[in-house]
């Protein structure tokens, strides 16, 4: 399957260039709001899928300890008493079409949903987008910094018996890629893929108000499912990446209460500004 995620090279130039095109915009046709919003945040998107993109580049320092540091996480969450990801995918690997659809949903399904929610919470629930964005660029900032350390993904690990599922259909995103550049295979710890689907959910239902919103709790069980069963992620991978998210969530909730309580105190009596507060007129007693 052919890699068609951009470099991090076309995609920082096209951030800029939608930015630039931005700031024309607002220039030209300050009434244009709309175009001019939505040029800015896919230029603010593509530039932090750039960095993404730059660090997996950085990240390619020594495989060996890639692998060490997967056979570590493996043996870990065994002795932990967690399912062996293996036992998972060899259910699976009987069933050539599932396995085949389990590699397409890993391969497309990340990007497309996480645009399909940004553009939907941007056209429809404009008041709630900061919100979505900023948890999207927080968690995937923290999934970054983190991936500075390569770790390597299940699949590399044929002793401890999985298997490159996607390599032995033809489906891994790992080959070829554009301008000769690849995916980096490094960056498995922690799981932007998890972390990505359970934000859209908490999105979906925080954001809408439909019946069936609920119906959303289904793509991050399927995802997690997906990642494990095609062997590009642990439950350890998962669990971090969720872990980041409660944690941009509290920051962001954290630094709302901060920012609420300095507004109160600007527009209270006077307490939180250093000004006194004016004196009353002494009322009338009756006689």
């Amino acid at each position: 399957m052919q890699n068609l995620t951009l470099s991090w090279q076309s995609a920082g130039v096209t951030g800029v260039a939608l930015l630039g095109a931005a700031y024309a915009v607002h220039r030209t046709l300050p009434t244009r709001r709309t175009a001019v919003a939505l040029l800015r945040e896919a230029g603010i998107l593509l530039a932090l899928f750039a960095l993404w993109q730059l660090v997996g580049q950085l990240s390619l320092m020594s495989t060996d300890h890639a692998l060490d540091r997967a056979e570590w996480i493996h043996r870990t969450e065994l002795r932990l008493g967690l399912p062996d990801e293996a036992s998972w995918q060899r259910a699976v690997l009987p069933h050539s079409i599932l396995v085949r659809l389990a590699n397409y949903y890993y391969a497309t399904m990340h990007f497309a949903v996480m645009i399909a929610v940004l553009l939907w919470v941007f056209l429809r629930h404009r008041a709630r987008y900061p919100w979505v964005r900023t948890t999207v660029v927080l968690v995937t900032a923290a999934c970054l910094v983190i991936q500075f350390i390569p770790v390597a993904p299940p699949r590399m690990l044929p002793d401890a018996g999985f298997v490159d599922v996607a390599a032995q259909y033809g489906q891994s995103v790992y080959n070829g890629g554009i301008g000769g550049l690849r995916a980096d295979e490094l960056s498995a710890m922690p799981s932007v893929h998890v972390a990505w689907c359970v934000l859209v959910a908490v999105a979906v239902i925080r954001v809408s108000r439909s019946p069936w919103r609920w119906l959303i709790v289904a793509y991050p069980v399927l995802t997690v499912a997906v990642v494990v069963v095609t062997a590009n992620h642990f439950w350890a991978d998962g669990l971090v990446a969720s872990t980041l998210l409660l944690l941009s969530y509290a920051a962001q909730y954290g630094a709302g209460r901060l920012g609420e309580r300095r507004r109160r105190g600007r527009s209270g009596d006077g307490s939180g500004t250093g000004t006194p507060p004016a004196h009353r007129q002494p009322q009338p007693t009756a006689r």
